[in-house]
């Protein structure tokens, strides 16, 4: 069974093991205080082309968006995000158990449009509604679609307007900046966000996530609200070492590419045979829609999950990743093809 379930089934890149096997036995220091952490902090200032950013390393993206948002709002502020988004939907109530409510809206092919942000803020009017105070996206989204540069400059412009925050989760960022749709760069979006995040975790990272601030009012005692929720790792220099890697020589971009690659493969052979998709994705994540005795015969040879049901097909969810072969590509549109007829 070949899984195409997620994109971080496989370890880490050998480049990111032999960095660490390398530097097992060197002493360092603890809680991202070390040498590698700090080198790390200044590629990451570099490559965003945010000098004056605070750069935290994460284990986690659930961690790293519940300890964002709770650092960010006062007990009476919430976020808004797309109905489908990860805060919303995937996290177990993480940002709720926070104290702070989540604001989902419908979106438009999984991303949030400036007027829907208009509605959640001029719906909350006073003291006995919750204010919102933040916006949250993520880039690629839950479905594979991505923000262009005009989408995000428009939503940074109304963020500035009304005095919100906006947070992009970057778990799959490197999938985003690599697609051959996308015109955002990462100094782009370090422009026009408040906080964004580049993920390691589904990038080729053993785990972590490193984000990055660039919003004055949001550095002060981060490092404090990291330590209570349980983030601030004592073996820190694990998560810098990685990054150090990843953004050396292009590692991190490359990585993107492969699965970005891969998935271009699957989305050529299933469209080629005549299925649709659920959502135009050019990202690592695809959404194919399958009769179900098609799915039947797939998910004898291939993990993957099954997104929205319907009476007699269903969509599932493909990714790719780093470590993705096209042989195992190839052998699925063979299978694919084979049920097909």
């Amino acid at each position: 069974m070949y899984s195409f379930n997620n994109d971080y089934s496989e370890g880490a890149h050998p480049k990111i093991l032999e960095a660490m096997t390398r530097t097992n036995l060197v002493q360092n220091g603890g809680y991202g205080l070390d040498e590698h952490c700090t080198r790390a902090r200044e590629i990451i200032r570099q490559e965003t082309g945010s000098k004056d950013a605070d750069v935290h390393f994460i284990v986690g993206g659930t961690q790293t968006n519940l300890i964002t948002i709770a650092t960010a709002l006062r007990p009476w502020q919430a976020v808004i995000c797309v109905a489908q988004g990860h805060i919303n939907v995937h996290e177990t109530g993480a940002i709720e158990a926070t104290g702070h409510k989540v604001l989902a809206m419908p979106g438009k092919e999984g991303k949030l449009t400036p007027d829907e942000i208009i509605q959640a803020f001029e719906y909350h009017t006073d003291e006995h509604m919750v204010q919102p105070k933040m916006v949250y996206i993520s880039n690629s989204t839950e479905i594979g679609t991505q923000y262009s540069k005009a989408e995000l400059e428009a939503l940074h412009r109304l963020c500035r307007e009304k005095e919100l925050y906006l947070f992009l989760d970057g778990a799959r960022l490197g999938s985003a900046l690599t697609s051959t749709v996308n015109d955002l760069s990462v100094k782009d979006i370090a422009a026009l966000t408040d906080v964004f995040y580049i993920g390691g975790t589904k990038a080729g990272a053993l785990f972590g996530e490193a984000l990055v601030i660039t919003h004055p009012d949001l550095k002060p005692d981060f490092r404090f609200m990291m330590k209570q929720r349980g983030a601030l790792l004592a073996k820190g220099w694990l998560l810098g070492i990685q990054f150090e890697e990843l953004f050396t020589d292009g590692l991190y971009y490359e990585l993107a590419s492969h699965a970005n690659d891969m998935a271009d493969i699957l989305r050529e052979g299933i469209r080629n045979m005549g299925y649709t998709f659920f959502s135009p994705s050019f990202t690592n994540q695809l959404f194919p829609i399958f009769p179900e005795s098609v799915i039947n015969t797939l998910q004898k040879e291939f993990i993957f999950s099954i997104q929205e049901k319907e009476e007699d097909r269903s969509v599932i969810r493909l990714v790719t990743s780093w470590a993705t072969r096209q042989e195992e590509c190839e052998h699925f549109l063979s299978v694919l093809k084979t049920c097909s007829m």
